[in-house]
């Protein structure tokens, strides 16, 4: 078979369910090279809390190094419960993500919101609310509360401080891309910020304003974050791409999880000037880790994500999407995703899942 791309991609499982869902999709992007005639080589590092109990550290030196040398990184998930519930720990899993993401210039975090029809019930919310909502959020992932300074304690440890910071270059590089999207799409931008309160986010709707002189084509609106956490859960449908800053995109993605039906299923891409970092947006879950009925989707469409955004591959990319739709379709679920019309023999483990996803990839034409 003639091979058309040769690729490396480092494979971070990390902790909890990480290492399950990251190897449905690690078999999902071996299934597509033999499919698609490419050649992905895989090496897995540490991150997270498996990397502390190996080497105290939760970005071993080892981990940066491979990721130097890689053409893309998967990561699983990090983070453990004897770690956030110790006060006093000054090394954490959450740590190692962060250095990533710093050190790499990981700008960009890339959530779509995409709904597949089969799942309108899994939602808490009605269908008709649901219906036709397709979101993407564009959210400044190296800035603001998350790694602003000055931040501590006093000596007696009853107060604390956090700085959010921005500066205008930080928020022009991620709304070009944001309005670049916009374009693409339905042209029109919902920029999210607190400009009523906080100066960072002046800033924030500034320059936003700024660049929107570039993009004539594309409609800007503003909206506060506490409005937009409302309004997502009130009408879905009238946000097409959404910019914002770190922390207000980490909450309402999550919020906006439930439009979708599950964490379970939303990936992401963390993109900046060099290589690119792939990641379902939920956590570790450790209540439900080693047994089984983790929901590998997100895993594997931030594997579909990885093809197109890391390696160009849209067509393979669309395949992956298409697969997942397929399955859920035959009315296959995980346990977070099933309803009151799901039959026992419907519900499949996290293994299972990724092998039926797998196996719709000889019928897929191309």
């Amino acid at each position: 078979m003639r091979i058309d791309m040769y690729k490396n991609i480092l494979v971070l499982p990390g902790d909890g369910i990480g290492p399950e869902v990251t190897a449905e999709t690690v078999k999902m992007l071996k299934a597509v090279a033999e499919k698609f005639g490419h050649d992905f080589h895989f090496r897995h590092e540490l991150i997270g809390a498996a990397a502390i109990d190996a080497t105290g550290d939760p970005l071993p030196p080892k981990t940066i190094e491979a990721a130097k040398d890689t053409d893309a990184i998967l990561l699983g998930a990090v983070g453990l419960p004897k770690y956030d519930q110790d006060p006093h720990a000054t090394v954490r899993p959450e740590q190692g993500l962060l250095k990533i993401r710093k050190d790499f210039d990981l700008f960009a975090n890339i959530r779509p919101i995409r709904l597949f029809s089969p799942l309108l019930d899994a939602s808490s919310l009605k269908q008709e609310v649901l219906e036709g909502a397709d979101i993407v959020f564009f959210r400044e992932l190296v800035g603001g509360i998350y790694f602003g300074e000055p931040r501590g304690r006093n000596v007696a440890r009853d107060e604390a401080w956090d700085t959010m910071r921005y500066t205008k270059d930080a928020v022009v590089r991620i709304a070009r891309m944001a309005f670049e999207a916009a374009r693409r799409r339905k042209k029109t931008l919902r920029s999210v910020d607190k400009a009523n309160v906080l100066e960072c986010s002046r800033l924030w709707r500034e320059t936003v304003n700024e660049v929107a002189r570039d993009y004539s084509d594309v409609a800007l609106t503003h909206m506060y974050v506490d409005n937009a956490a409302m309004q997502l859960i009130k009408n879905p449908r009238q946000f097409d791409v959404v910019l914002t800053e770190n922390m207000f995109g980490d909450i309402l993605t999550d919020e906006a999880s439930q439009i979708a039906g599950s964490l379970g299923l939303l990936a992401s891409a963390s993109l900046g000037p060099g290589v690119g970092l792939f990641e379902p947006i939920h956590g570790s879950a450790p209540d439900i880790a080693g047994k089984g009925i983790a929901n590998p989707i997100a895993s594997i469409l931030s594997g579909a994500m990885l093809l197109e955004y890391a390696f160009g591959l849209k067509t393979e990319s669309d395949a992956v999407w298409r697969a997942v739709s397929s399955v859920l379709e035959s009315g296959y679920r995980t346990f977070d995703i099933k309803d009151t019309t799901t039959t026992d023999d419907k519900i499949v483990g996290t293994k299972t899942m990724g092998d039926l996803i797998v196996s719709q990839f000889p019928r897929i034409s191309v």
